[in-house]
Formats: C-alpha cells, structure tokens, sequence
C-alpha cells in the first residue's frame, strides 16, 4: 500500500498513450503501421518497467526541508527556505508542493527543477501573515521523475509544522537599528534639537557661545575665573506605558491588518526604543476589563515578556472601559510617567463621552492619545465628484475627516499630547512623538 501511495503517473505518459492511439487509428488506412504500434506498446511497457526500478531501486532517493523562522513576522514579508538533495544516479526533475498554513488561503504553491546527484539545491519564498497566532505548515510534498518520464515517486517531510506569527520583530529591529545611529531621517525619524535642561546633572563645562545663561554654575566661575556652567543629560530610567485598547472600534481592517495588530507593532518597536534608551517600559491592554498589565521594568530582557504579552493579544469587540483604565493606572502607577494611549475615535461624541477620564489620567501623567485617520475616505476626498452621488459621498467622508482633526484640537485644547496618524505611519509617528518629548523635558 506504501507503494501504491507513492506511485503516481507522469504527465508525459499520457502523451505516450496519445500518440500510442493516433497510430493504432491511422493503421486503420495504413496498415503496415499496426505491428509498428503495437512495437511501441511493447517499447513503453519496458519503459514503463525500467522507471519503475529506476525511482524505487535507490532508497530515500529525495531529501527535502523546510526552514522557517522560528517566529514568523507579522505584516511583513518573511523568507522561507526549502532545501533539497538527490541521491539518484541521473539527473532528477522535481516539482515541490508545499502545503501553506490556511491563513494564507493559497493552495497552487509549488516549485520546479531539475537535481543533480549529491549537489545540494535550495530555493526561497515569502509569505506575509496578517495574523498573529499559530500557524501550522502542512506536508513539504517532493514528486520525483527521472528522464524518462513515465512515473513520479512521491516524497512527504515535515508533516504539520507549527511557527508562530509574533507582532513585527522585522520592524522591531529595523527602528532598533536607525534609533541608535545617525540615519533617523531615512525612515522619517525627525532630529529633535534639544531645548532647556532635563533633570540629571552630568558635569561643569567651559561655557561656549550659544550655552544657555541659566546654567551658569557661579561657584565654579569664581574658582576658575573663566565662565563655567553646568552640563545635564536625558534623566533615564522614567516610566513609560504602551496602553492598548482592545475594544471594538480598534477592529477596524487597513490593508488586511487591524488597527489592534498596527498597535501592537507599534507598542513592541517602540518599546525596544524606550529600553535602548534606558527608560522603563511596561504595557497595559483593556477592554471591558483590564487584561494584561506589565509593570515597567528597565532590563533589556524585558522586551521578552512584553512580546509575549502582546502575541496574546486579542479583542472580544466590545465597547472599552476608560474609567476602569482610570482606575486601575491611579492604583498601580504611582510614579509620574509616559502614557501612550493606543485607541481609535470616529465621533466626537464618543470622545466626549471618555474625556473626564482621559483628563483625570493627564493630570498626573504625560498622555499621548494616538488614534487613526480613516485613509479610506482620504482617497475618498481626493476623488473627483461626477454625479451627484459621488458628491453626496465626498461630503459625508470629508465632514468624517473634519470630526478627526476636531477631536484633535480638543485634547490639544486640555494640553494632551495628541498624534492623529494613518496607520502604516504609526510606528514613526510615535517614535517621532516620545524623542520629542525627551528633548523637551516634559516628563
């Protein structure tokens, strides 16, 4: 049964048989062609018997694996590898079929080409997850053919592979890398020119022409009678929170990702930032009620535990709770800190209706509301009107976009720290935002 398994037909044999039937027809007007087809009949079943040995006389005559990433990388391009290698004295054609996990929905995967004995072959893919989760690789399936093509042996590795989709680890290391060196600006990471002082003394310098006056240390002047003045750096090791909204109206799709999974890029590649730089960084997701809640901690290894946390992350579409968010920071964040607030508002009334308690959480810490424009109807509004539909459309999407900028302003009016962002920009936009604040000393 194992052999029958494995056995299946060459397409080229079909073309035997073709061909095989157009002689017996035309014996029918020719008949010297009649013992001449059969001849062949004769020829393909010895053929057919000589591939036979040919494919089952090697043992284990195709080797075959799959590589893939231990973690997948959610919403970005990831690099698969299969590799092959044939023990087979000729040279081999193999078509690969590999079966993807369902969430790709692609069932027409597969790889042809031809192998030499003991030469080692490889090739590369990419799949690009939407989702995080498990995602389960089914058999790494190799039919094997010699020259003749008569027969394919069939091969199957690797059966149910599991590689779990993380939150971006590529984007992750990719603001790692630009956060720590001087090309900030190629990802549209602005340079923040650092005005007043922050909180920790580092040394007493020379004073230098554009040094600010009030940091002139007169003690140090006196002893040196030369102007000195005190020298102060980033203070480190401040509290910094990824608040994450996982209710209903962060669901919402934008190109194939929700606005929870943007959050969730953002909040890990942000936070590897934060902890680079020496800050505290913790989490906190909610909804109805409060479902992870990680104290900031400032220890690179940190980053582990907040990746696990958010690979966790789901919503069950239900309205969020800010004043049991309220309630739960004013309990366990004692400390002045950094608040980014990851949710989504598409009317001002829903604003209004979370304001006391986003007021309540500003006055004792730094918040940054983040939230998403609708880019959707942003091309809406680009679109030219040719009817009085379109028109009627455009209005509606244009009085949309208006209420976002509104709401904007509104918490700008309260003094909180706001960023209204499209969501492929979000992970810039609030890198943007917390090297700003820094610069400024606000927290």
């Amino acid at each position: 049964m194992k052999f029958l398994r494995s056995l299946y037909i060459h397409n080229i044999f079909f073309r035997y048989i073709a061909a095989l039937s157009a002689c017996f027809v035309i014996s029918y007007w020719v008949p010297m062609l009649y013992p001449i087809a059969w001849l062949l009949v004769y020829l393909l079943l010895a053929f057919f018997f000589l591939d036979l040995y040919l494919m089952y006389a090697t043992k284990n005559g195709i080797q075959a694996h799959r590589n893939p990433p231990q973690k997948l990388s959610n919403s970005d391009e990831n690099i698969l590898s299969v590799h092959l290698n044939s023990k087979y004295p000729f040279k081999t054609g193999v078509m690969v079929i590999d079966e993807l996990p369902v969430q790709f929905q692609k069932r027409d995967f597969q790889h042809k080409t031809q192998l030499q004995k003991g030469e080692p072959h490889f090739f590369e893919y990419s799949v690009r997850p939407v989702e995080r989760g498990e995602y389960v690789f089914g058999n790494l399936i190799v039919f094997a053919s010699s020259p003749l093509c008569i027969i394919k042996r069939k091969y199957v590795f690797q059966k149910d592979q599991m590689v779990p989709v993380y939150p971006s680890i590529i984007q992750m290391q990719q603001y790692d890398f630009l956060a720590t060196s001087n090309r900030l600006t190629e990802f549209g990471l602005k340079k923040i020119r650092r005005i007043g002082h922050t909180q920790e003394f580092e040394q007493i310098k020379e004073y230098i022409k554009g040094d600010d006056v009030r940091t002139i240390n007169w003690k140090a002047t006196a002893k040196r009678s030369q102007l000195m003045v005190n020298q102060y750096q980033d203070e480190k090791s401040q509290p910094i929170y990824s608040i994450i909204d996982t209710g209903r109206v962060m669901k919402m799709p934008f190109d194939g990702l929700s606005l929870l999974d943007y959050a969730i890029n953002s909040a890990l590649a942000f936070s590897n930032v934060a902890l680079k730089r020496n800050d505290k960084t913790g989490l906190l997701t909610f909804s109805k009620k409060i479902e992870t809640f990680v104290p900031a901690v400032q220890k690179i290894t940190h980053l582990n535990t907040i990746m696990e946390s958010l690979y966790n992350i789901s919503t069950d579409y239900s309205d969020s709770d800010f004043g049991l968010l309220y309630a739960h920071v004013k309990r366990k964040v004692n400390q002045r800190s950094l608040l980014l607030l990851y949710t989504n508002f598409e009317h001002i009334s829903g604003l209004k209706r979370q304001l006391p308690f986003i007021l309540a959480m500003a006055k004792k810490h730094v918040l940054v509301v983040i939230f998403f424009e609708n880019t959707e109807l942003e091309s809406l509004i680009a679109t030219d009107a040719e009817d009085l539909q379109s028109i009627y459309h455009k209005t509606i999407a244009e009085k949309f976009s208006l209420e976002k900028r509104l709401m904007q302003k509104e918490l700008q009016k309260y003094g909180i720290q706001t960023i209204l962002t499209k969501p492929e920009e979000l992970t810039v936009n609030t890198i943007n935002k917390y090297l700003e604040i820094k610069a400024r000393g606000i927290i």
